[in-house]
């Protein structure tokens, strides 16, 4: 079955999805179709051989086929458009557009399969608020958290904390607060990327773990267990620089009790709502307790490197993406209201 891999989009996190689907392109043995969605929401079809970070950065795809979203997939533009191959895409858009579910709209307006997070659940899994919440709902522990806004800056955790952007991922914009004099500036640092901060404990030295998993056949098909290295925080450049060059992750050893705990408390996640999604949840352990830290609805690279079988697991996935219901459109009513006057 022939993919396509749909990366870019207007996002912070634009140069982490353009990482993304070049890492998995060198990572993996299949033929993607690749389509860039650039800065303006404009779609090139770019050669597997311009795959590379420099012909995003010098503008060169603008010499690329240029793609337009029709019923069914992208068409070349032209008076002989034709149909792109793909019959399964990939949403790779890391942050707005892609995980706030833009992409995930288009896609099932169109009747266009995909793996990735459906609409109703990217808008939760989204924002980092609503994440909480979604959690609470299907029985999986966070740690204490509250909200501040602009205009209601009045912190009552008690300090050190973390802030961090309620819309963004990738660990853009994140800070930690360790005394009241550092507070006012990495408020107004963290409030650059978005309007609305998530506030949550800084707890020294505690246990993070991610797992990735999909659903096929019915069956939660997990990753292995990661345990990231980090230094106090997971940042960006640990986060992405390290694994773009890394295909070898290391299972984290873990008790069968605690493994079990990530497992069930992914699959609670997961049956939220992520059906057709590969996704990866990133977890807190703390006195053997597991709490959820965040959702990665697009995981970078698709988490890739915590898969033993990789490729196998996506063809099966494209294999098990939930069936979109077509209402059969008759016109009855209207015809019965005509026949009546």
């Amino acid at each position: 079955m022939k993919k396509g891999i749909v990366f870019g989009g207007q996002s912070y996190e634009h140069e982490i999805s353009i990482v993304s689907a070049i890492t998995l392109k060198e990572n993996t043995k299949q033929e993607f179709e690749y389509i860039f969605c650039d800065e303006n929401r404009n779609f090139f079809l770019i050669e597997p051989k311009n795959m590379k970070a420099t012909y995003f950065s010098k503008g060169e795809y603008k010499k690329a086929k240029s793609l337009v979203l029709k019923s069914g997939g992208f068409y070349t533009e032209g008076v002989f458009g034709k149909k792109l191959q793909s019959e399964v895409y990939i949403n790779l858009i890391h942050g707005s557009d892609g995980e706030d579910g833009k992409i995930a709209a288009l896609f099932e307006f169109y009747s266009i399969n995909f793996i990735g997070p459906r609409l109703e659940i990217s808008a939760l899994s989204f924002n980092k608020i609503l994440t909480k919440y979604l959690a609470e709902n299907v029985g999986v522990l966070t740690l204490k958290w509250e909200s501040l806004t602009k205009n209601s800056k009045n912190l009552n955790l008690p300090l050190p904390v973390i802030l961090k952007p309620s819309r963004l991922g990738s660990s853009i914009g994140i800070a930690i607060v360790k005394d009241s004099a550092q507070l006012d500036y990495a408020l107004d640092s963290t409030f650059e990327y978005d309007d609305l901060v998530l506030v949550e404990p800084y707890v020294e030295g505690i246990k993070e773990y991610n797992l990735a998993g999909c659903k096929i056949g019915g069956k939660i098909k997990f990753s292995i267990i990661e345990e990231p290295k980090k230094e106090k925080i997971l940042d960006f450049e640990q986060k992405y620089l390290s694994f773009s060059g890394n295909s070898k992750v290391k299972e984290a050893i873990v008790s069968d009790e605690i493994r079990l705990k990530l497992q069930n408390a992914f699959t609670r996640i997961y049956n939220a709502g992520f059906d057709g999604a590969l996704i990866r949840c990133d977890f807190f352990e703390k006195d053997g307790e597991i709490y959820l830290n965040e959702i990665n609805p697009n995981p970078g690279s698709l988490a890739y490197y915590l898969f033993d079988d990789f490729e196998n697991t996506l063809n099966a996935l494209a294999n098990s993406l939930p069936k979109t219901r077509k209402i059969p459109i008759s016109y009855n009513y209207i015809n019965s209201i005509s026949v009546n006057k």
